[in-house]
């Protein structure tokens, strides 16, 4: 993972080393994300800055990547799991080890950029220039695990950037660049290459998926995701997401162990890391996971007060002020601070289980399988606003790759694939009982059958609700009164919501950056539209676990 930055559309009177000079400047801002190393190429219409995180081949994979003959220029944030098999089926003469060069070679391949964007399995945002002819492709993963914004400064030139801080103050109309879409110059079409039939209930209807195929798929997925040549280790919450991804990697940890020759080393030994307050939920439970799993575990305590002081950063870092994304990135942030000192570049994390299989409590309401369907496909949309924005950006503001197995384009297909009906929660059936009893034994029951706890829960009650207490004392009546006036676009409907959209617009400000943040009422995490399952959802809306009574154990009164 890394981050890159594009300036396109430059004129043949423009100032080449002037612009230089600002894209480096620019691309400075995001460097958290690619520590290890940069790199610039500046053509007559275009200008790429990289800066690496270097997970995959170290030694020759800096970027942006050349094709032999000098023409394709490629700068290139994520990963390629399928890149061994398009390497395999290429002519392209690879010019280095780099699991996204091959990039280049479907380029090379087909003139067609949605065809050949739709074949890559991976998590990438991307910027191809072809000198030959003054061409450029640009796409962004399917999800949206990796972040990708662009906009025009003003003189009309197009930049895109991994993080929306490397266009503020040039870029009037910075927005989010859509997940499953390609740009290509050549036509100057913005296209959708992602569909699936499964995203319709009615192709999914009636179709089953054994609960071998399912943990096979899944096991399959986490495999392909530990194509790693660096440290690796896990994040373990000890909640059933986080917890089956830890039991996946440690089986193939221990493969590998048994190979090695040093296998008391530090690497592979598989590590995992947790954090929550003092006391807290997931810190007991993780470490009955670890227990069993035998990890190396390493969980980690942190005050009120550690996150509260935390929070200014947090924002700039995942460039949103939604409310329950900024409850669960801050002990993320401080987590990723703490892996980083110990030396790991690349963690597996559960995100997507929860959209995939409707684990959120609310789901436990669905008054049909199509209306369950729907709502996965609603929050799989969301993703890349919400949790991969999370999980991604926490990661990455200490130079930490956070990998999502369960968002695995081919397990996707597998998960999404299957009835809803098999899905549904409620009349005494946990939520993500399918996927529970497709891992029978891998886990302690206690861990297996653990009800859902959002991770901003999980680390301890005491997080949010100190939060809730600080922005009572931190806004006033008055300010909140005017919310709406200050805050025309998504007026924040809670002085806690004020509170951040206040720290927010001191680093983003605008109307455009404002829209970049989705809105809309929410319980546990919910779309808007699923307010509709219950009518005591529009007057309970929070976007906390608890918030869903006669199903959270612990529902907020």
């Amino acid at each position: 993972m890394c981050s890159i930055f594009g300036m396109f559309d430059l004129q043949p009177g423009d100032d080449l080393a002037a612009l230089r000079q600002q894209s480096l400047e620019l691309s400075q801002r995001q460097r958290h994300r690619g520590p290890d190393w940069s790199g610039v190429f500046v053509d007559a219409g275009v200008i790429l800055v990289h800066e690496r995180l270097a997970i995959v081949d170290p030694a020759s994979g800096a970027q942006p990547l050349r094709s032999r003959d000098g023409q394709l220029a490629l700068a290139v944030n994520g990963e390629i799991y399928n890149h061994r098999a398009l390497r395999a089926a290429s002519d392209y003469d690879f010019t280095t080890g780099s699991d996204c060069e091959v990039i280049n070679a479907l380029y090379r391949m087909g003139d067609d950029a949605a065809d050949w964007a739709s074949r890559l399995n991976g998590i990438f945002a991307f910027a191809l220039w072809d000198s030959a002819a003054a061409r450029y492709v640009i796409a962004r993963d399917p999800i949206g695990v990796c972040p990708l914004y662009w906009g025009h400064d003003a003189q009309g030139r197009l930049c895109v950037a991994s993080e929306m801080k490397a266009l503020v103050g040039v870029c009037a109309d910075v927005a989010a660049f859509p997940p499953g879409h390609v740009y290509d110059s050549a036509d100057g079409g913005l296209r959708r290459y992602y569909h699936k039939p499964w995203r319709d209930y009615a192709q999914t209807r009636g179709h089953d998926v054994s609960a071998a195929r399912l943990r096979e798929a899944f096991e399959q997925a986490v495999h392909r995701q530990l194509m790693t040549d660096v440290p690796y280790g896990v994040l373990l919450s000890g909640g059933l997401d986080s917890s089956l991804v830890a039991a996946c990697a440690a089986r193939f940890a221990r493969h590998r162990i048994e190979e090695d020759d040093h296998a008391e080393a530090w690497w592979p030994r598989l590590h995992s890391f947790a954090i929550g307050l003092e006391g807290s939920p997931d810190l007991a439970a993780a470490e009955v996971a670890a227990d069993a799993l035998g990890t190396v575990h390493h969980g980690f305590a942190y005050t009120f007060w550690d996150g509260l002081d935390a929070l200014p950063e947090v924002i700039r870092h995942i460039e949103t002020y939604d409310v329950t994304t900024i409850r669960a990135s801050t002990p993320m942030y401080l987590l990723a601070r703490r892996i980083k000192a110990m030396g790991v570049k690349m963690v597996l994390s559960g995100e997507g289980s929860d959209e995939i299989f409707g684990g959120y409590l609310y789901f436990h309401k669905a008054p049909s399988p199509e209306a369950f369907h729907e709502e996965t496909v609603r929050k799989l949309d969301a993703l890349h606003s919400y949790d991969c924005l999370r999980a991604n950006k926490s990661m990455m503001a200490w130079g930490v790759e956070a990998r999502v197995p369960f968002l695995d384009l081919e397990f996707l297909d597998v998960a999404m694939g299957l009835d809803a009906r098999h899905k549904m929660a409620g009349a005494g059936r946990i939520e993500k009982a399918v996927l529970r009893e497709a891992f029978q034994g891998a886990l302690p029951d206690s861990i297996l059958w653990r009800q859902k706890e959002q991770f901003s829960d999980g680390v301890g009650y005491g997080w949010i609700d100190g939060l809730k207490a600080h922005a009572e004392q931190a806004v006033s009546d008055r300010e909140f009164a005017a919310a709406a006036t200050r805050f025309p676009h998504n007026p924040p409907a809670s002085k806690e919501a004020y509170l951040y959209r206040r720290i927010f617009e001191r680093f983003y400000p605008g109307q455009a950056c404002a829209e970049t943040v989705p809105g809309g009422k929410s319980i546990a995490c919910s779309s808007p539209a699923a307010l509709a399952w219950d009518p005591a959802f529009a007057q309970a809306a929070d976007p906390s676990g608890r918030a869903v009574k006669g199903v959270h154990q612990q529902a907020l009164a």
